[in-house]
């Protein structure tokens, strides 16, 4: 347990302040036991590859909870089904689901985050999201029991699930079907070249910025409102992908979030669409 933890190194666009308190468990039993025994007032927020977050220069109040390598194992469970840690990254799933002969998660190589972080925000791309794969997922809820969810008590939706706050996803099992390897592996291969041709993965950045609209790409509307290359102190919106974020190297948390503020203030203005962040946003100002 560390106090006054930088998170800025912890997180991909690296600013941001400190946590008042940085957790990283041991297993799942003591991630239990520490949840139990503190204040329940006090406020709980799990932390993956801190590839989708805005972390504010004020930092977090409360604990951070890390799930580290004991919570990354991937593990063959049947034929076509894989259970995985909470801190697993989608690229050794999907490669684990390659190596076993399971199609159906390459998906999750484009995912830049954990097990835990894209289930509880029902990670996608390239047409598949988490819902289509997760049988049931364990969770650490905030008064420190353990229960098992099954897909269909998480209450899906596009980019979002009604797991409560304080809630740390610690295991999950994803179902795929029979694949060949080496067709699983030009999935993937596929996949990655398509997002190494489109976008800024070698930049500071966060992620995508905002959830598409019903019926509309983010990116599109946010080009059609004049935004590419727009900045804000360091921060720029990506000449690559303008739904990508950047800290061209002197940003501040305050930078990023005020430049996502003022794309979302164009596109409204200019098309009448009021994006929403997909990126979270957490801590003081």
């Amino acid at each position: 347990m560390t106090a006054s933890a930088p998170l800025a190194p912890l997180v991909w666009f690296k600013t941001g302040g400190v946590a008042e308190i940085l957790f990283e468990p041991a297993d799942t039993a003591d991630l239990s036991e520490f949840l139990q025994d503190m204040n329940p007032e006090y406020p709980v927020m799990a932390l993956g590859l801190g590839s989708n977050l805005i972390v504010r220069d004020g930092g977090v109040p409360g604990v951070v909870i890390r799930l580290g390598k004991a919570f990354s194992k991937v593990e063959k469970v049947d034929e076509i089904t894989l259970n995985c840690g909470g801190g697993a990254s989608g690229i050794l799933v999907s490669s684990t689901a390659r190596d076993h002969g399971i199609a159906g998660l390459e998906f999750l190589r484009s995912i830049p985050g954990t097990v835990g972080g894209f289930v509880r925000m029902n990670g996608g791309a390239y047409g598949r999201e988490v819902k289509d794969i997760l049988i049931d997922c364990d969770v650490v809820i905030r008064s420190g029991e353990i229960v098992t969810l099954p897909v269909s008590e998480l209450g899906y939706t596009y980019r979002h699930s009604n797991l409560t706050d304080g809630s740390i996803v610690v295991a999950a099992r994803f179902r795929g079907v029979p694949g060949e390897p080496a067709a699983i592996q030009a999935e993937m291969d596929r996949i990655s070249a398509a997002r190494e041709a489109s976008q800024p993965l070698r930049s500071k950045t966060g992620g995508s910025t905002f959830k598409n609209p019903d019926g509309a790409k983010a990116w599109e509307l946010v080009d059609r409102a004049g935004c590419r290359g727009l900045t804000v102190g360091g921060a720029q919106v990506s000449e690559k992908h303008t739904n990508f974020l950047i800290n061209t190297g002197t940003a501040s948390s305050a930078d990023i979030e005020a430049l996502g503020e003022e794309v979302r203030r164009r596109v409204k203005e200019q098309s009448g669409v009021e994006l929403q962040w997909e990126i979270q946003r957490v801590g003081e100002p």
